[in-house]
């Protein structure tokens, strides 16, 4: 068996919903043993929020639950809540994304934890932040979208405000928390002492647009990648296309010869970028017009002979069965324990020493409850009491 970079930590995971479960499952993929604990009857949020003939075990929840193991546990109970405490003394990492204060009201704060378990790294995931003005607010990627800028930056200004089709903070925030996660761990090795670890949505959206904060904090002016007058998105006699006409000496120029049509660059109102963001629109007009008037395959084959950066646009089914995502070992498919297929998209890191393998099949509600309990010294009456008493189920 292949030792795994995590191998031999453990990570107790009372998060739900995308940001937290997608860290944690980065880092069951690599190897840590992650105790999922779950609400009796219902456990995670993304367990039930869409319908599905799976139910409990519909694909959303499994796309962020490989590789680990599901208790069910009622933290309403005193009793519950000290089988979380005493799988905390003897874990590496526990990860939450409650609003703040929930942890401490359920005596599952740092201060406590940390005074039966030094070495413990306390990460969570917030909307907003710890404190501050939007700290007690309900934090959900769209708004972290809308709060932060994202949502307001358009290709186009008669474009209308959109929503971004893809949960772009809740990844961002998970990866950043992934991030700090390891940076503790290293931290821990060195020193022997754990400490908090925090990310939110909000902060991880504002460090997304790094550049662009910069350009307006220090000049005071709108950066926008996708308004720029060479790139765009265009329809084509059969689909459609992206275009990126940058990095080269005459981008214009190549355009146009790729296009078969007049050199633009030669007329004073696209001589240059400050012209050519000037009248964009009409550039972009005479663009359209042209890439309508033949396939997708066509101008690709012709933009790319000019060595411009260019692409179909896909759908996402096209891009799951694109033979570079199977190059790429980006499709996981695996079994669950009532030997139904879960098929899953893969990580994105690899390891030539460590690939990633589905050590646990995304668990079924409380599946572990009792293997877990038994690990930590509960006998078979000890447990079923504690299932009676609606303590575990």
């Amino acid at each position: 068996m292949t030792l795994l970079p995590l191998s031999g930590i453990k990570v107790i995971d009372l998060t739900q919903v995308m940001l937290g479960p997608c860290a944690t499952q980065f880092l069951g993929d690599f190897g840590a043993d992650v105790i999922k604990i779950e609400r009796p009857g219902q456990g995670d949020l993304s367990r039930w929020s869409i319908p599905d003939p799976a139910g409990l075990d519909n694909p959303v929840f499994c796309s962020l639950n490989r590789n680990k193991r599901s208790v069910a546990l009622n933290l309403k109970h005193e009793s519950a809540r000290e089988i979380a405490r005493a799988l905390s003394r003897s874990a590496d990492v526990i990860v939450n994304n409650f609003r703040p204060d929930v942890m401490e009201r359920m005596g599952l704060g740092y201060d406590r934890l940390r005074e039966e378990n030094p070495r413990i790294i306390y990460a969570f995931g917030t909307g907003f932040g710890k404190s501050g003005p939007y700290a007690h607010k309900g934090g959900q990627d769209v708004l972290a979208q809308a709060m932060t800028g994202v949502m307001a930056r358009k290709a186009d200004p008669d474009h209308p405000l959109a929503v971004y089709a893809t949960a772009l903070a809740d990844y961002s925030a998970a990866m950043h928390l992934v991030q700090g996660i390891l940076l503790a761990l290293l931290h821990r090795e060195r020193t022997g002492t754990g400490q908090i670890v925090d990310v939110s949505l909000y902060d991880s959206m504002l460090s997304m647009q790094t550049q662009e904060a910069s350009m307006w904090l220090m000049r005071r002016e709108e950066l926008n990648w996708a308004a720029m007058p060479l790139s765009g998105v265009f329809e084509t006699s059969d689909g459609a296309l992206v275009l990126v006409g940058a990095f080269k000496e005459h981008p214009l120029r190549d355009i146009c010869a790729a296009l078969e049509i007049e050199d633009l660059s030669s007329e004073a109102r696209f001589s240059t970028i400050a012209r050519m963001r000037e009248n964009r629109s009409e550039l972009q007009a005479l663009f359209r017009k042209r890439f309508r008037e033949a396939t997708t395959a066509h101008w690709i084959e012709r933009l790319e002979a000019q060595d411009l950066l260019c692409s179909p646009v896909k759908s996402l089914s096209e891009a799951l069965d694109d033979p570079q995502t199977a190059e790429n070992g980006m499709l996981i498919e695996t079994t669950n324990g009532r030997l139904e297929t879960v098929r899953m998209v893969g990580a994105p890191v690899h390891l030539s020493e460590a690939p990633v393998e589905v050590r646990h099949a995304p668990p079924h509600l409380g599946e572990h409850t009792d293997d877990v309990l038994r690990e930590l010294g509960y006998d078979s009456n000890r447990i079923e009491r504690l299932r009676s008493d609606g303590v575990v189920a």
